[in-house]
């Protein structure tokens, strides 16, 4: 059999293996200590990264419906990546947990979902890559058994999961109807301005926009975000939402650029109201996995923003803000889940005087948040200054200077954090919180990243030249 087959489809095959060997593991159940198994986990999904680095073929198999090139490679990469430092991040809260193995199988079912998703040629290869990391991760959001919310949260994510799936199902429908074909190819040129067709447009835009979180399809997050785990949390919100940007970033500039009048003008309602809603909605926030959920909220808006340009910069600009926002974002829920995991405190008033006895972890925290807040030094403000630029390509300065004026009222909410941890005195404040070496490791790889990324100019040089291939 030709080797190629197997190159090309790589990624998928190497989690499919791990994937099968977590299975035995759980069949044989021979290994008793959870630490054993998270440390062999770990080392399986360090493997699984590296592996994504070598041996990368571009090509297609089965007649287009999978495809594969350097940008899809570079996006799977930045999964694995995310997926890996929230495993880390995770150790404490899973050494412990008597469902450790079911954890994992389900979690690196999503990311496969995830990455036949990001492959599809073809709009039935999408769905079934979007249903399959979609529907365990509803699972993943109840894993906090013994808590009520958690399960409320498993609801509601389902409940919008599929309200969502439906109407990007409904759209993909009366797609094939009025071009007789699913695939990307040869569904572009086939697309014509009828009401139909663009009905079927408008259907598909609202399915991403809800998996997006963008406003108005947004009010599932925050309540999901509260009640799961805050690694799924954390996974919601960047490895998730990174893959649909992926993913959608295609649709625009392959299957709907005949629609780019119409899709740039939904583009400006939707930007203007994510970034501006969430925003407003973070500053009232005292649950801080609640405050990040409208902070990404407001991330995706910028995302967006630099979508919107239809060109290969904002396409460049997305990824590498991609890369950055899971540095931070990651960082900033190691933080929480560290709180969360040794003290059950999850509220914002809950972190005045962390500073006192935590000055590492605060210190992440701090960085992380002024990385999501645009401030320079940190990756962050070279994040969002790429976005601004490729937005600006269409020379809306109305919609530029709304998303900055937003920069500068999201510089209030973050830092009322910052200032609770360094400024404000607390009689009691928290004891000491000693995380497990993994834990701390994934600090540290995220502090790095959201401090060196905006230097690296060979990364956006890098991410530049493939988009332009």
């Amino acid at each position: 059999m030709n080797i190629d087959y197997f190159l090309i489809m790589k990624s998928e095959m190497v989690l499919t293996v791990i994937i099968f060997l977590l299975l035995f593991l759980k069949v044989w159940d021979g290994i008793k200590s959870n630490t054993t198994l998270l440390h062999l986990v770990n080392f399986l999904l360090i493997i699984n990264l590296v592996a994504g680095f070598f041996f990368n073929m571009n090509g297609d198999l089965f007649n287009g419906m999978f495809q594969t090139n350097d940008t899809i490679a570079i996006e799977k990469s930045i999964l694995n990546l995310g997926t890996l430092i929230i495993s880390l991040t995770a150790f404490d809260w899973l050494k412990d947990h008597k469902h450790l193995l079911e954890f994992y199988i389900l979690l690196l079912c999503t990311l496969l979902g995830m990455y036949f998703m990001i492959s599809s040629g073809n709009l039935l290869m999408f769905y079934l890559g979007l249903e399959l990391s979609s529907i365990p991760l509803a699972a993943l959001c109840n894993f906090d058994l013994h808590k009520l919310k958690s399960s409320e949260s498993a609801v509601k994510m389902i409940l919008s999961s599929a309200f969502a799936s439906c109407i990007l199902l409904f759209g993909i429908s009366m797609l094939y109807g009025t071009t007789g074909t699913l695939d990307f190819k040869e569904m572009a040129p086939l697309l014509g301005h009828s009401k139909l067709s663009i009905l079927a447009f408008i259907f598909a835009f609202t399915g991403f926009a809800f998996k997006l979180s963008a406003v108005p399809f947004h009010l599932w997050t925050a309540d999901v975000y509260e009640g799961a785990p805050v690694p799924v949390t954390a996974y919601l919100s960047v490895i998730s939402k990174g893959s649909i940007v992926f993913i959608f970033i295609t649709a625009l500039s392959k299957l709907f650029i005949t629609y780019q009048p119409t899709w740039y003008n939904m583009l400006y309602l939707t930007i203007l109201l994510t970034i501006t809603v969430g925003n407003l909605f973070a500053i009232r926030q005292d649950n801080i996995k609640r405050f990040l959920a409208f902070s990404s909220i407001a991330q995706v808006g910028y995302i967006l923003l630099g979508i919107s340009s239809g060109t290969p910069l904002g396409t460049t600009s997305a990824i590498f803000f991609l890369i950055v926002y899971t540095f931070s974002n990651l960082g900033a829920f190691g933080v929480v889940s560290l709180v969360s995991e040794k003290t059950g405190k999850e509220n914002i008033s809950d972190y005045k005087g962390f500073n006192a006895n935590n000055k590492f972890s605060s210190w992440v925290m701090a960085i992380c948040l002024f990385s999501l807040a645009g401030i320079p030094p940190t990756a962050g403000f070279f994040g969002k200054m790429f976005l601004v630029t490729a937005g600006a390509a269409k020379g809306n300065y109305w919609l530029i200077g709304i998303a900055v004026m937003n920069m500068v009222i999201s510089l209030f909410y973050y830092l009322r954090i910052i200032k609770a941890i360094f400024i404000d005195e607390n009689q009691t404040p928290m004891a000491k919180l000693t995380g497990s070496l993994s834990l701390r490791l994934a600090l540290v790889i995220c502090i790095i990243g959201a401090v060196t990324m905006g230097f690296a100019s060979g990364v956006f040089d890098y991410i530049t030249t493939i988009t332009l291939k």
